[in-house]
């Protein structure tokens, strides 16, 4: 897990282009929207857009989950993760 919070880290600044900001910086647990981090809805768009094409894991629009999906560096993580898995792609194919 941390290894894919690392991943994440770095791809969050490379696709938002966040200047400011090192990967280093960001807390796993802290929040990506509005405090913490302060990303907005344009920014989870990019940030969907770039975990679909590096990881193929795909976000609907209207998923009420995608809240709790995105509050932070590591539910983020853990929901890529469960995606990834084998259980979870036999479950869903």
């Amino acid at each position: 897990m941390a290894a894919l919070e690392d991943e994440l880290k770095h791809l969050i600044v490379e696709a938002l282009t966040l200047e400011d900001v090192r990967p280093s910086d960001i807390e796993p647990t802290e929040p990506l929207f509005v405090t913490g981090l302060g990303l907005d809805s344009i920014d989870a768009l990019e940030l969907s857009i770039a975990i679909e094409k590096r990881y193929g894991v795909r976000f609907a629009t209207d998923d009420a989950q995608n809240q709790q999906i995105f509050q932070s560096l590591r539910s983020l993580a853990q929901h890529i993760e469960r995606a990834l898995s084998p259980l979870s792609r036999l479950a869903n194919p």
